[in-house]
């Protein structure tokens, strides 16, 4: 602790053109967060109960508590304040992109286990509106995609649970065959989530080894690693689906150097276009996707990458799922259910506040770093990628289906915002990762989480 407020000290004794932008960008995030936390207490009753979130902005109900992975979150938190920014500078690559992987998915599990084996991991994926719930009845998946439009919208005898209904069918599909191949159950199913889910941090920094930005991935990691964005990773579908699309990215970028290979830019395509039937909203995967072209200035993998997520969509609508009938059907279904009385005056800046939830403070004070080093002469890979993270989460609010429970909806936007952290100074690293730990853990320990 000490040499963490030294190095704040440090920090502050150097005159820095940024520091002023820090302290603007973490003052208006907090007072954003506290104002979405304060505002739902203040209100009436019955706007309250609207929000259908005890905890708004965040899913979940206000519940001081301690379990078992109190000790070891907090461990691991200090060790990586401590040793994450002296190791991720000096350890071989192949070395870091593996403890980082590690570290991820201890601190993911860690605060997973804050609220118990049953209630924070093991039971989140088979609750009666989760994937898990329609597993069992799915004996014929080619017969399933064919019907499964049919099944969306609500009040029907056999209508999907909510995320089934709410996704294209490809969720579904995973897990069905996870069933398959004897891996079933909540256990086996938050194990995958978690571990495809924390493969996004060495996903994000292979994509920017790839664009020449080693040293900003070396800054980046123990941020990702640490990512409050953990406190959902091993609990929700949603993990899953940020790794697949993080490492779309990632093998898209490796196919734009000159030794690419075309097989990296295929796979990235099979990726982007199992990312498309996952969830409705990761077409806008296309903006990081766009970033990485703009940086290695080529198109070069384009082609094959768009024939790789073509052969997806084909896949899919030969079986029988035609994706635009799905979201116009969803669309509806949506509005069927709470979010028609979830009020979007309120959410579409409680959104926000609970994705500052997610990334933490330390990724608001350092976006307007990225902001500024993006220019039409200089286009900073790691700017370019926190800038297309940043516009997909603002679409993605301003289409109005994300009303709550965006601190999981879109983790596969957060940890491309997160590499924000990269441009923080070295000298104020470990008080960063103390501010993320920090307000992680009280978020872990305070608020009981739907996810």
């Amino acid at each position: 602790m000490v040499r963490i407020v030294q190095d704040l000290t440090v920090a502050a004794s150097r005159p820095r053109s940024g520091i002023r932008g820090d302290i603007i960008g973490t003052g208006s995030a907090a007072v954003l967060v506290g104002a979405a936390f304060l505002v739902p207490q203040i209100a009436s009753e019955q706007w309250r109960r609207s929000l259908y979130a005890g905890a708004a902005p965040l899913f979940g109900n206000w519940l001081p508590h301690i379990g078992p992975g109190s000790f070891p979150a907090i461990a691991v938190a200090i060790a990586v304040v401590m040793y994450g920014p002296e190791l991720t500078a000096r350890l071989p690559w192949r070395r870091l992109l593996a403890l980082a992987w590690l570290t991820a998915m201890v601190w993911a599990f860690s605060l997973a286990m804050v609220d118990g084996w049953q209630r924070g991991f093991t039971g989140r994926l088979t609750d009666s509106n989760e994937y898990l719930h329609e597993v069992g009845g799915v004996t014929d998946i080619p017969a399933m995609l064919r019907g499964f439009s049919s099944r969306i919208l609500d009040f029907q005898p056999d209508s999907w649970t909510t995320h089934v209904s709410g996704h294209p069918p490809g969720a579904l599909v995973f897990f069905v065959l996870l069933d398959r191949i004897g891996l079933s159950g909540g256990a086996w199913a938050g194990t995958a989530c978690l571990l495809i889910g924390c493969s996004a941090a060495v996903a994000v920094a292979v994509t920017l080894r790839a664009l020449d930005a080693e040293d900003r991935a070396r800054a980046a990691l123990p941020f990702l690693a640490l990512a409050p964005a953990a406190l959902w990773l091993a609990v929700s579908a949603d993990a899953m689906f940020a790794g697949v699309t993080a490492w779309a990215v990632a093998l898209f970028a490796l196919a734009t150097r000159p030794a690419g290979r075309p097989i990296a830019a295929v796979t990235a395509g099979l990726l982007f276009g199992f990312g498309a039937f996952l969830s409705y909203g990761l077409v806008l995967m296309a903006l990081p996707a766009v970033a990485v072209l703009i940086a290695a200035r080529t198109l070069r993998p384009l082609l094959s990458t768009l024939g790789g997520a073509l052969l997806v969509a084909l896949t899919f609508t030969s079986a029988g799922f035609w994706w635009l009938d799905g979201y116009h059907l969803v669309v509806q279904r949506y509005y069927q259910g709470i979010a028609s009385e979830r009020p979007f005056a309120y959410w579409w800046w409680g959104n926000l506040a609970a994705t500052v939830c997610a990334v933490g403070l330390a990724t608001a004070a350092a976006v307007h770093r990225a902001v500024s080093r993006t220019t039409l002469r200089a286009l900073d890979p790691t700017a370019l990628l926190v800038l297309a993270g940043v516009c997909a989460i603002l679409v993605a609010d301003a289409s109005g289906l994300s009303k709550a429970e965006t601190e999981r909806i879109w983790l596969p936007f957060d940890i491309w915002v997160l590499t924000a952290t990269a441009f923080l100074p070295k000298s104020t690293g470990r008080a960063w990762l103390t501010v993320q730990a920090l307000g992680t853990l009280l978020i872990a320990h305070t608020i009981l989480t739907n996810w």
